[in-house]
């Protein structure tokens, strides 16, 4: 397993066969365990295309496993970052972190991703 990231919010491991593990620890970690949880089911409903996929979910140990939606951008211009967060509200998602860092790319069919979901609202449904 491979340490992909290691904040105050969340340790993230990357497995050999491919899953994401994210462990939320600190301030909150219920809550945004919770609305992680929540988004990325509600995506998937939603046929979202371009998000992890949520394999399991453990809330006693808070912990989340997914699929992997690429590598992290290095560099990623404005107007597409913007196009690629504003795509995600189309299916009824307002990310509220819109930062380069949560972005993959996913070179097996060229497209970009949206990753990390914590902080994430669920937008109205417009009828």
């Amino acid at each position: 397993m491979l340490r992909v990231k290691d904040t105050l919010r969340a340790t993230v491991h990357l497995t050999f066969d491919g899953r994401v593990i994210k462990i939320y620890h600190g301030a909150d970690a219920l809550s945004r365990f919770d609305t992680e949880v929540k988004t990325l089911r509600y995506l998937e409903a939603k046929g979202c295309p371009f998000v992890p996929r949520l394999l399991e979910c453990d809330r006693e140990k808070i912990r989340i496993v997914t699929s992997n939606c690429g590598v992290r951008v290095e560099h990623l211009d404005e107007p597409r970052r913007q196009e690629l967060f504003a795509e995600l509200e189309t299916f009824g998602v307002r990310h509220d972190d819109p930062d380069q860092r949560n972005v993959t790319y996913r070179q097996s069919d060229g497209r970009f991703c949206v990753i990390d979901f914590e902080f994430a609202t669920l937008l109205p449904e417009v009828h």
